[in-house]
């Protein structure tokens, strides 16, 4: 933001005056000690919540929507964003605009040049790389910043219960103790922006189909050792600001309106000291929502039935439903996050690097792109000598992106307009990374052939030494897709290029698993997920073995739905007229989802969780497991390429009690070596990973006992094993 961009915006705040202030006493000045940086932020908000009339308290409780309105235009300061709030001159607040989303900034704010995508969020956690992530959050943090953004609507974190979910791509896989940590690395590195940070969709919000209404029917003690899990984890490693509530119920109860799971476990049990707001279209009641923990109603003039954070809860207020204590610990909430997180203090506006942010989300894709199958070293393509035909997916054009919310619309444009659906939850986009070009930069002789036509297809890849087809399939909120089926005949497509040429490799641009009836039939196949902004170029740079992958699967890999703890899913698919489910029984797994799940009923997946191939080879020797100062356990291995080219290896650790039917990942560690070299890596196991929630006495139980510790490549392929006794202890203190 340029200083003019700031003058404008103090200005336009000062001008706000008359509309915010709901009396003359509140027109009046005052002095601000609440601007004293040496103070505390819990002190700064006491003290400006004092000072504030309660017109401005509640008006600090609801946010508007942010975008351009039908009956008129936006108030003055506001960026098109997904909320808004208006400023209060008064007292020196600005007014603060609210974007989506998870993976980059979705509208153009004050510079109106469009965003850089970061790679779906499963690429992230793929990437097994709390570096990575952070990286990545520091860099959509950065542009929320320079865009005019105060708050991002980043830090999405529900497990992977189903595939099909279609938000899957927002989030960081199956695993709590892995998503925890992903996720928190990553609302650190946007909130180092001087952005506030939201972790979503509290919670437990599986699935899309019926999401409004839908209860998640699951034990309380599952549900911590799950879902709650990665929250409480990326919570402590990322603080953030706020916490977004989701819009299912949970155990029949809205969880805008869940007293134990706002109040009793995120505020008092987790010591959270931001605020709870509401999704979008998600408040229900007002005085009922307030003191069940709902800080602020997000957008609700247009998508709630009525703005319940306003008349009804002044009524609420008046009859003395609603205690005056409750609005205050309301607004000294979000007002502390404002202070704790910079949002107060910071004028700066930097302007947007869009080059080198590109090239974050590049080396995002890079870290997380996962080689499912290469037989024969088919990859990585030759620089020299070998004609490769590329093959549909639009990879002439770009790299396809999910839809709904967190859909970035890129600063380069989009490569491929009106693909249906163009109303919500599309427009279906593509960024302009095109694979095509960055590999004609780095191979020899590249063709492309748009896959249309199977026969015509087939007839490209014939003539080329390698054929590489590109895949799609497109996911959205709002939906889950039925299947895992991939859509528009794209299995016909392989099925005749790999009939044409044996050495064919399949690149996937998906929302996580697909099934694959052609797989025993082509030579290698990479899991791009969906590529981002630096996709293109980041395809190319790993199928030409620029830099080799290292991504591990965040989910287990299924080889059809008759896997899944939930083989349909009622109501699935778009525009589907199907009614949802009322319910959804998470009790079929709890606690076991995933690799835990495919353990406990003695399945096999196609792919484990935690399985990646790379260029190179690895072996471990020497592993051994201790403790620390504290008593807690540390694993170490001694890890050697003992490959002919650079790699990244990511050593596993599971842990199973004694008596127990599943493990469960405590610990890994990303780690880069050059051929012959070698590392000795300490990998500290994760307390909650080896605790069990004692619902009686209200804390986490590490059992006396002896536990098996396995060092593996991935859940299923131990590598060694050992046994730790521990004795009993409490990793957690009990609540109060």
């Amino acid at each position: 933001m340029t200083m003019s961009d700031i003058a404008r915006r103090s200005a336009l705040a000062l001008a706000l005056a008359a509309g915010i202030a709901g009396s003359a006493h509140a027109a009046e000045p005052v002095e601000r000690p609440w601007m004293d940086r040496s103070l505390s932020p819990d002190r700064r908000a006491d003290l400006i919540v004092a000072a504030m009339t309660d017109d401005e308290k509640f008006r600090m409780i609801r946010a508007d929507f942010g975008q351009v309105k039908e009956k008129g235009p936006n108030p003055p300061g506001a960026l098109n964003g997904a909320g808004f709030i208006p400023a209060i001159p008064r007292l020196g607040l600005p007014f603060l605009n609210e974007t989506d989303a998870g993976l980059g900034v979705t509208r153009d704010g004050s510079d109106h040049k469009g965003a850089i995508s970061l790679p779906a969020g499963l690429a992230t956690a793929a990437s097994f790389d709390p570096a990575v992530a952070h990286a990545g959050g520091r860099m959509i943090g950065g542009e929320a910043r320079g865009k005019g953004y105060d708050i991002l609507l980043s830090g999405g974190v529900n497990l992977t219960r189903d595939p099909r979910n279609g938000r899957n791509f927002e989030y960081a896989g199956e695993d709590p103790v892995l998503a925890g940590t992903i996720v928190g690395a990553a609302v650190k590195g946007i909130q180092e922006r001087h952005i506030v940070a939201t972790v979503k969709h509290f919670a437990i919000n599986d699935l899309e189909t019926g999401r409004n209404t839908l209860s998640s029917d699951i034990d309380p003690v599952a549900l911590r050792e799950s879902d709650l899990l990665a929250f409480q984890l990326a919570i402590a490693k990322g603080d953030p600001g706020s916490v977004m509530s989701s819009y299912n119920r949970i155990n029949g109860t809205y969880a805008g309106e869940h007293d134990w799971l706002l109040n009793k476990v995120l505020k008092q049990e987790w010591g959270f000291k931001g605020y709870v707001m509401s999704d979008w279209g998600g408040v229900h009641s007002g005085a009922k929502a307030a003191l069940a923990g709902l800080d602020q109603e997000s957008a609700g003039e247009t998508f709630d039935k009525e703005v319940y954070f306003d008349k009804p809860l002044r009524a609420a207020l008046a009859s003395g439903e609603f205690p005056k204590a409750r609005l205050d610990d309301m607004v000294k909430r979000i007002m502390r996050t404002l202070f704790a997180h910079g949002i107060l203090d910071d004028a700066k506006r930097d302007p947007v690097a869009y080059e080198a942010d590109r090239i974050v989300a590049r080396n995002a894709l890079e870290a997380g792109a996962v080689l499912l199958r290469n037989e024969g070293g088919l990859l990585p393509l030759a620089r020299k000598g070998q004609s490769v035909a590329i093959i549909g997916g639009h990879a002439d054009k770009g790299v396809l992106a999910g839809g709904g919310s967190s859909a970035v619309a890129d600063v380069a444009g989009d490569p491929v307009p009106g693909l249906e659906p163009t109303g919500w939850p599309g427009p279906v986009r593509y960024h302009a990374s095109a694979p095509l070009e960055f590999m004609r930069k780095l191979g020899g002789k590249v063709s492309f052939d748009p896959g249309t036509d199977p026969a015509a297809a087939a007839k490209a890849a014939a003539g080329a030494d390698v054929a590489v087809v590109f895949v799609t399939k497109w996911a959205a909120e709002s939906f889950d897709t039925p299947d895992l089926a991939l859509p528009d005949n794209q299995d016909a497509l392989v099925e005749a290029v790999a009939k044409a040429n044996p050495k064919t490799v399949v690149v996937l641009e998906t929302n996580g698993p697909v099934k694959m009836p052609w797989l025993d039939r082509v030579g290698a196949v990479m899991e791009a997920w969906y590529p981002g902004s630096g996709g293109g170029e980041a395809i190319a740079r790993l199928l030409y073995g620029v830099t080799a992958p290292s991504g591990r699967l965040p989910l287990s890999w299924p080889k059809d739905e008759a896997q899944l703890p939930r083989p349909a899913i009622q109501g699935a698919g778009l525009n589907s007229k199907a009614k949802p489910a009322d319910n959804v029984d998470y009790n079929i797994e709890g606690a076991d989802v995933g690799y835990r799940w495919f353990e406990k009923t003695k399945r096999e997946p196609l792919f484990a969780f935690g399985y990646g191939l790379g260029y190179t080879s690895f072996a471990y020797s020497d592993f051994a497991v201790d403790k620390d100062a504290k008593g807690n356990p540390v694993a170490h291995v001694t890890v050697k390429n003992t490959g002919k080219v650079a790699g990244a290896d990511v050593p596993q650790i599971y842990v199973t009690a004694s008596g127990a039917a599943t493990r469960r990942l405590a610990g890994w560690a990303k780690v880069a070596l050059k051929p012959g070299a070698s590392r000795r890596v300490d990998i500290p196991l994760e307390p909650l990973a080896l605790a069990r929630y004692d619902d009686k006495a209200g804390r986490w139980h590490v059992a006396a006992g002896s536990y098996s510790v396995k060092l593996a490549r991935s859940a299923t392929d131990v590598a060694g094993e050992k046994t730790v006794t521990l004795g009993e202890s409490f990793p957690v203190v009990k609540a109060p």
